[in-house]
This record gives C-alpha cells, sequence and structure tokens, in this order.
C-alpha cells in the first residue's frame, strides 16, 4: 500500500476548504483516508495553515510521501523542513571498505 500525505477538498461551493490527511494514493482526493493531520483555509489572509507535525513526521518516518501542494504547505509552516526526497539515507558500508 502506497500512501500519501494530501489535500481533501472540504467547504461549499467557491468556499474551499482542506483537510490534510493520510490515504492511500489509490483512494479518491475526498474519499476514504487513514487518518486527518493539519488544516488549511485559503480563504482568510494570510491563509492559515495547522498541522499535527508529531503525526506528520510518524507516517513520513514510515514511508508516506507527500503531493507537492502538502510539501509546499509544510515549508510556509515551518521552514526548515527537510524534504524527504532530500534527506540522504543511510548507507551500509561496503564489503570493498569493511576489507580495507
Amino acid at each position: 500500500m502506497s500512501v500519501r500525505l494530501r489535500l481533501s477538498r472540504a467547504g461549499t461551493k467557491k468556499s474551499p476548504f482542506y483537510h490534510l490527511v493520510v490515504a492511500d494514493q489509490r483512494a479518491p482526493r475526498d474519499g476514504a483516508f487513514i487518518e486527518q493531520v493539519g488544516t488549511y483555509d485559503p480563504r482568510v489572509s494570510p491563509p492559515v495553515v495547522k498541522l499535527v507535525e508529531d503525526r506528520i513526521q510518524h507516517w513520513i518516518a514510515r514511508g508516506a510521501q507527500p503531493t507537492d501542494a502538502v510539501w509546499d504547505l509544510m515549508r510556509h509552516a515551518k521552514p526548515n523542513a527537510k524534504h524527504p526526497d532530500t534527506v540522504a539515507p543511510i548507507a551500509k558500508a561496503s564489503r570493498a571498505a569493511k576489507r580495507a
């Protein structure tokens, strides 16, 4: 199961409000989700972003991939955040290095 952090649209016509959810990537945009981990309200100035950071980190550590829109919201809410794709994985020592 491939899990994504993505936005789920709520609100009425011409009055959007979004929930940041953890969902299987095959589920529809506003369909079933695993957990709600934040909200985004673009109608107010400046837009309000509320994130449950410990749960977001929990899901990213377990392989959930944020969409581009979610990544942009996370970066604006916490400017020091690093994108999961840019974090270098811990490399295992090669056999050649162990022999030397």
